[in-house]
């Protein structure tokens, strides 16, 4: 036990040394993999921060459906099953007429002369359920179930819902979409260079350790005693450079919420963005050291297994 310790202490420190040896093509490549973390750390908390949004606009839709004057509390009972019982329902609650009156009174309160007017006559404003859809795309059937002849026969006018919104959500929907596909694309690019970067580097290392290499295969090392020092050289990089990628995002959101005084950036909440990767900070600090570590010691197999041609034991 006590010689394989002395052996993993000997190649993490000998791999810590070349790194100190090729500092200048390890800012090379730490350069690229920074790059690389940043924007999959950005994906991340964007993802969820456009999720969010669309949450809640979501939440503010809903379908309006007006009741005929005169319905029985059984009709307006069974009517309520109904539209509950629905798969695409969240939620719905019954309005009646003076509830509606009352909050249309409250919702101009500053116009005066249409509050006179309304109140001058009896309540005009129809007793209303509204439905809370699940999901927006799928809210067609719903108004299928409401344009049915025998509930829209209840119904003193058509079925309404908030379609600026709808369109809204729509929208926001599809720039997700796209801006996930060109995040994920420049990633792949990115983790491609990187990669590519991690083995050249490593290639020109073993190239100018070649003959220290040669000697230690002569004197009987094992495989992994000499690709060991390679893959903690590349282990380094990908570890500051996930520390690196963190504090480049951290202090974007730092600067986007105090020095810009910004709540939001087109889509984009600030606030909550800055909210998720504070309550987050740990997990998504975990992730960039995992990805920064396989992505760094993955490179470093290859391109040892590739240029120092190894035999597998």
């Amino acid at each position: 036990m006590n010689r394989r310790l002395i052996t993993l202490w000997r190649i993490i420190h000998t791999g810590i040394v070349n790194f100190m040896r090729n500092i200048t093509l390890a800012i090379a490549a730490m350069a690229v993999m920074v790059v690389t973390l940043t924007i999959v750390l950005f994906s991340v908390v964007t993802n969820a921060t456009f999720i969010n949004t669309i949450a809640q606009i979501t939440s503010k839709i809903d379908i309006s459906v007006y009741l005929k004057d005169g319905l029985t509390p059984s009709q307006t009972d069974q009517l309520m099953y109904q539209i509950k019982g629905l798969p695409n329902v969240k939620s719905a609650s019954y309005l009646s007429k003076d509830d509606v009156l009352k909050e249309y009174e409250a919702q101009n309160a500053g116009n005066q002369q249409l509050l006179t007017a309304i109140n001058e006559t009896s309540n005009p404003l129809p007793a209303t359920i509204r439905i809370k859809p699940i999901n927006l795309n799928k809210i067609q059937d719903i108004k299928n179930f409401l344009t049915t002849p025998s509930v829209a026969a209840l119904q003193s006018d058509d079925p309404s819902y908030s379609g600026d919104r709808k369109a809204a959500i729509d929208k926001i929907t599809h720039a997700t979409n796209v801006l996930r596909e060109i995040g994920v694309f420049t990633v792949v690019v990115f983790t491609i260079i990187c990669a590519l970067i991690i083995f050249n580097t490593i290639q020109m290392a073993i190239f100018n350790r070649r003959d220290e290499i040669q000697i230690m295969r002569l004197l009987g090392a094992s495989t992994s005693y000499i690709r060991g020092p390679f893959v903690v050289e590349s282990t380094i990089y990908g570890i500051l450079s996930a520390v690196a990628s963190i504090l480049i995002i951290n202090a974007a959101f730092v600067a986007s919420s105090t020095a810009l005084q910004a709540s939001s950036l087109g889509l984009l909440d600030i606030n909550f963005a800055n909210a998720y990767f504070d309550q987050h900070f740990f997990q998504l600090l975990t992730v960039q050291l995992a990805i920064g570590i396989v992505l760094g010691a993955a490179s470093a197999t290859i391109a040892t297994r590739r240029y120092l041609k190894f035999k597998t034991k």
